[in-house]
Order: structure tokens, then sequence, then C-alpha cells
């Protein structure tokens, strides 16, 4: 677990690397977009059907939402001109005339309640579904009856105003709503989704540069959208999302100018990227976790077997080590199953101390385990090439090997896409790293998305009627606080049932380069896209 510094030989090898990669020189000034690190997303750019970093980056800058969130994580109404509730479970909501669409058609309150109908349809099979579960009406689109398209909880009123039903009051409905899934979406759209998410008609302060803006592996290019009306308005000349397989290439290209910003510092920068950047260099805590999944068709991995291997590697990881040989303090071990910047977290929850190194109690569950059925083959971790995740896999794969003795290696997948599909189609077949970046801020979107039964997030397959019980008890609390005691009380059941491994929570290491005189780095992790400066 030896971290280099990055030399000036180094550097100097990294940068030809990159011209010969990205086909670019030093003197192209990229028609003076501002240039950010991404890859290619993996569906078309549909907000009910994108759930990954690398397409939620360019979804947030070509729509505007009911709400909006700042670079602090706050909420702010964008196209909601009001949202009305007296008991968090029945809502009206009017929203400001004359907002456009790029295409020129008028954003109603039609728009909004089409997009979250087609969101929830069980046959669009959409990757955001679990957002409208709470709605009424939405257990019976899901099911798909032919009688059954729209959710009878969503009535439009006119042009302005809709409302909308809850099952049962939502302590966290009204914060969502800035949430890509519940973004409009125009009467094109419907015509061809699939085409549509290839060339996206939004509302939002960016938009397509062009019609092929879309280089597939190569880039995507926006330019601001003059008619945009919110308060978000673009303070550069565009976006150009530069696709990396190599996240050295990313930082070498940083270094040079040939990248304005970067929001992954690679683990061979850790030690010196704050002496390369200066006052460029960017540290600070965000809400990102990251996990080690395993789906239960595995084999050893179901059951009450597969309950005893997974706690065991938990505690066979010694996160500590990892964090500070590899990471140099830009990660910190994970304390539960969202994140540490969110209100509500707390640590030393029931059950967590499987989250500590303990070899000698990784060993006994690991034989409690064996007794049931002995292990046997190599226990392989699974990572996207492109995100910079190599040394720690290896790191954790090596820490489980010498604890337990058994063979485990990383798995290398091309690109991020690659890996996602693998594992959305559940066709993977060994364990996996997968993260979770907020959307909004809140510890329900991440227990949400990755643990409840009907969740197309979850990757893990998790269900527990127990815990989707309590998820729901605590949207209906009556304060914060009796929300963050019952969402303890999930947390438990995760715990014993060992629904995934967490590993770290995130201190983002980033940087802009000497072309950029303002980049903040948002709460989530992701750069404040629309206030960078050149």
């Amino acid at each position: 677990m030896r971290v280099k510094t990055i030399t000036a030989l180094f550097t100097a090898a990294l940068v030809a690397t990159s011209l010969t990669l990205t086909g670019c020189s030093s003197s192209d000034d990229n028609s003076d977009l501002v240039t950010v690190n991404a890859g290619e997303p993996q569906n078309p750019l549909v907000p009910t059907n994108t759930n990954e970093n690398m397409g939620g980056r360019v979804v947030d800058r070509l729509w505007a939402g009911l709400k909006y969130y700042d670079a602090k994580g706050v909420s702010h109404n964008e196209m909601a001109q009001s949202i009305e509730t007296t008991d968090r479970q029945h809502y009206k909501i009017t929203i400001k005339p004359d907002w456009k669409f790029t295409d020129g058609t008028t954003v109603t309150s039609k728009s909004f309640v089409d997009a979250w109908n087609y969101g929830a349809l069980g046959t669009n099979a959409q990757l955001q579904n679990w957002v409208f579960p709470p709605i009424v009406g939405y257990d019976e689109v899901a099911a798909n009856p032919p009688t059954a398209q729209t959710m009878s909880g969503l009535k439009i009123v006119d042009d302005h105003t809709f409302t909308v039903d809850l099952k049962q009051p939502s302590i966290d409905f009204e914060l969502e709503l800035g949430f890509a899934p519940f973004y409009p979406l125009p009467e094109a759209a419907f015509k061809d989704m699939k085409a549509y998410g290839e060339n996206p008609i939004g509302n939002g302060p960016y938009k397509f540069a062009s019609a092929d803006a879309w280089q597939h592996n190569v880039q995507i290019d926006l330019v601001p959208n003059p008619d945009y009306p919110g308060g978000r308005p673009a303070k550069n000349n565009g976006l150009r999302f530069k696709m990396y397989q190599n996240m050295d290439t990313a930082y070498a290209d940083l270094l040079q100018g040939n990248l304005d910003v970067l929001d992954v510092i690679p683990d061979v920068a850790l030690a010196s990227y704050e002496q390369d950047l200066g006052d460029r260099a960017i540290h600070k805590p965000i809400a990102y976790s990251q996990h080690i999944g395993i789906q239960p068709t595995v084999p050893h991995f179901s059951g009450p077997e597969g309950v005893l291997r997974r706690k065991a590697i938990s505690m066979a990881i010694n996160r500590e080590q990892i964090a500070t040989n590899i990471f140099h303090g830009t990660r910190v071990p994970a304390k539960d199953f969202t994140a540490f910047t969110l209100d509500g977290f707390r640590e030393n929850l029931p059950g967590a101390e499987v989250l500590k190194f303990n070899p000698d109690e990784a060993k006994k569950l690991w034989a409690q385990a064996d007794a049931i059925s002995p292990w046997s083959g190599t226990y392989q971790i699974a990572y996207n090439s492109d995100g910079g995740h190599q040394g720690w896999i290896e790191a954790v794969a090596n820490s489980v090997k010498n604890t337990l003795g058994i063979d485990a290696v990383g798995a290398p997948y091309p690109t991020f896409k690659n890996i996602r599909d693998e594992i959305h189609n559940h066709n993977v077949g060994k364990a996996f790293r997968y993260g979770w970046q907020g959307d909004y801020p809140s510890m329900f979107e991440f227990l949400t998305a990755l643990f409840l039964s009907t969740s197309e997030t979850n990757d893990v397959d998790y269900k527990s009627p127990e815990f989707d019980r309590l998820l729901n008890t605590a949207l209906a609390a009556p304060t914060p606080a009796a929300a963050y005691d019952i969402l303890a009380q999930a947390q438990a059941v995760l715990f014993q049932d060992m629904a995934d491994i967490p590993i770290f929570d995130y201190n983002v290491a980033a940087g802009r380069s000497d072309r950029v005189k303002k980049a903040e780095v948002a709460w989530s992790g992701l750069f404040d896209f629309e206030n960078i400066e050149k």
C-alpha cells in the first residue's frame, strides 16, 4: 500500500500519455467551455432513469425542478411558486408561469405529472422509480394493469397548479422535490424516450450545444440556456464533460491546464496534490459513501451463510490502515450505511462493531459459515478501472486474504458503464464496489435508494419487510429527531442482516487549473458547475 509522490518526470510522462489519449494539445482552448472530468453515462439522459454519477452530473445541468440545492445543500424554490401543505400528506403545488423548455414549449403542471407517471409506470422500469411509492396510486401503476396508467394521487388543477396525495405523511417529500426524477418532461419526450435521451430537451441553466453534443465515450458539450429564469444561471460560457479512462491522465491534464476542474484526485497524487496545486487544491467533507456489495445469487452469499460471510469480510478489512496509507485522510472509515455529513448521522449504532477491524472475530464468523457450506473459489471484487479504484480495492482484497486465508483479488472492468450494466442486469457474479453520492441532502435518500425492497437501485437485492416498515415509520415521524431515532433502528436491521459492506465516507480531494478563478465543490462532492468561472 505504498503511495508515490508526483515527480516532474512522472508528470511529464502522464502529460505525454494524456495528449495521446485525449487528442488535445495545450493550445486547445476548448472553445472557452469549462472542461470537467466525466465518464460515459450508463443510459440515455432521462431524469427518471439516470441513477449514476456520470449521467447525473449532466442531467442536473439540463433541467430545473420544483426546487434546487445550493452548494451548501440548502434547498430553494426553483420552478415552484409555492408548495403548500397542512399535514405533510396532501400537497398543492403552484409553478411559476412562462417557463419554457429549450424547444420553446411551455412547462406546465402537466409536464410534471406526465413525467412522474412515466417514471412510476412498471413497464418503463425506470431506475429512479423508488421515489414514487409514497404517492397514492403508485402500487397500481407499478403493477401496470391496463386500467392503471397514472397515479391517482396526482391531479392537474390548471396549467400552473397540481396536487399530490401521499399514502401517509412524509417528513422528506418536500425536500426531495429538487431531485432529478421529479423533473418535468416536454411532450416531445414521450414520442421516443430513448432518442430523446440522446439529445434531451430540458428547462435548466444549460442545454446541449448542438444535436451531436454527446460524442459517446469522448465528451458532452453544454452551453448556457439564455431563457433560463431561475436562481442558478450559468456564470461561464458552457461546460465540456470530458470522459477519461484513467484518473492519472485527468490529473496530468489538470496540471497542464488541459482540464479546468477535477473532482477525483488519483491515489498516486494524494500525497502531493496540495503542494502541486497550492490554493487551487480542494479538500472538504462530502455526502458520499463507498460500499462493497454482493448479490445473493453468488454462491456462498445467500441466507445465514451469506450474513456470516459478509460480516467476516467486513471485520477482515483494515479501513483505518487503508485510509491512511492510500488516501492520506481523504477517506474516513464508514460508521453506518449513509454518509457522515448528513443530518441525523450517528456513530456507534447497534451492530456497527462489524465495521471495525477484528481479525479474530472475522475468522470465527468465517468458520461458522464454513460449517454451513465449506468455502470454495476466489473472492473477487469488481471495480471500474476508469474511476481510480484499483489501489484501495487491491488493499481491501489483500486485507481479506491475509486475515481469512482465502484467495481474494480485484476484478477490473474497463469503464463505469461496463460494471454498472452488469450490476443492474444482475449478472456480475462477484462482489463489486459501488458508491452513493447524495442527490438531495437526506439520510432517507441513501437508505431508500440502496435498501428499500422495491427500489430499482437496490443493487444487492436486499429484501427486509422490517427495514421497509421502519423506513416508512420514520417518514411519518412528527419531527426530524423522532425520524432519526427510527432510522437508527432501521440501520440496526441492516447491520443484523449485513445488507452490504460499508467501507468509506469521503473527504473530497479535488482541484482546479490555473485557468479557473473560482470553482467550489458542493455538499455532494460534485462541483457547483453553474458558478465555475474561468
